[in-house]
């Protein structure tokens, strides 16, 4: 039971990612989590950093894959990161991604994100990985919060 809520907790999840079985699978995933939140799914970093440019919600979360079109998702991150706009927002910003080594690693915090997830293989690590996320930031107190 949470004893606090900050303002994003029934805001959207903002999924950045190409892939549309992986869409498909989060969406599921989050579905039978029963996470009430609205999940927007957004193929490229440009469509993402479009609609958090244009909108006053304040997501939950941003899960972000990295290798994806017209915008990956570091350079989606750098965008944000730049905007003093969506810097004051405080959407923690997660890669859950097939992408992984050492130097992407790095970069992506580099690139202040709050977590990297090399994708699960199956259904049953990715349904723990996304509630381990979720759950996660649902009790983080974060500039957001009312407290």
């Amino acid at each position: 039971m949470l004893l606090y809520q900050h303002k994003s907790l029934n805001g959207p999840i903002v999924s950045v990612e190409d892939d549309e079985d992986d869409q498909y699978l989060i969406e599921q995933t989050i579905r039978r989590l029963s996470i009430p939140n609205e999940v927007r799914f957004f193929a490229n970093g440009q469509e993402a950093l479009h609609y958090l440019e244009q909108t006053d919600e304040k997501p939950l979360l941003i899960l972000c894959d990295i290798n994806m079109p017209i915008m990956d998702g570091l350079e989606f991150r750098h965008h944000i990161n730049k905007s003093d706009y969506l810097r004051k927002k405080s959407i923690p910003f997660v890669f859950l991604t097939t992408a992984s080594n050492p130097p992407l690693v790095q970069a992506a915090y580099d690139a202040a994100v709050q977590g990297f997830y090399k994708k699960a293989t199956n259904y049953a690590g990715m349904h723990e990985q996304i509630r381990l996320i979720i759950e996660y930031w649902q009790s983080c107190l974060h500039p957001n919060n009312d407290f």
